[in-house]
């Protein structure tokens, strides 16, 4: 038996109007809403990435869960292809009753990369300022927190139950 090499330089073919989300998007869950879109999606990425250098990150569901019964504010980012669902579907209830808004984005890994995690992360929360409030730190990515904090509450007031 003869080994085949194979190519090295695959060409992907890129399908027009398709984008490199699309695939992720397609193995959402059904409970996924509001998902973010494209653009909104890279917007918070970038955010959660400048919060986790300032340590103002909550990771996973356990410290999320936690962090929303304590009472802290910010925004949480819970991806969308998590399977099984029964983990995270806890949390739209626990931040609707802390009025915290949340928005979805469409994967895992992604969103593990962007908190600094060597592991996909099922839900991140960005909190401005971190536990002890400070902001001085919290000023690199102020602008960019407020922007996608806005568009989460936008999409959560859309929301018809």
């Amino acid at each position: 038996m003869a080994k085949v090499k194979k190519d090295k330089k695959e060409k992907k073919v890129k399908v027009e109007g398709e984008s490199a989300t699309a695939d992720v998007v397609r193995f959402a869950s059904p409970i996924a809403h509001p998902m973010a879109e494209e653009k909104l999606a890279k917007k918070i990425q970038k955010t959660v990435k400048k919060a986790s250098k300032a340590k103002h990150v909550r990771r996973g569901v356990k410290e999320v869960g936690k962090a929303l019964r304590k009472g802290e504010k910010g925004l949480v980012v819970i991806a969308g292809d998590i399977s099984p669902i029964d983990v995270i579907a806890h949390l739209p209830v626990l931040c609707e009753d802390s009025n915290v808004p949340y928005v979805f984005v469409p994967s895992k890994e992604q969103l593990g990369e962007a908190a600094s995690t060597k592991r996909p992360t099922s839900v991140t929360m960005v909190v401005l300022g971190g536990q002890k409030k400070d902001l001085s730190a919290a000023e690199d990515y102020k602008e960019l927190y407020d922007d996608c904090f806005a568009e989460a509450k936008k999409l959560d007031e859309a929301l018809v139950y």
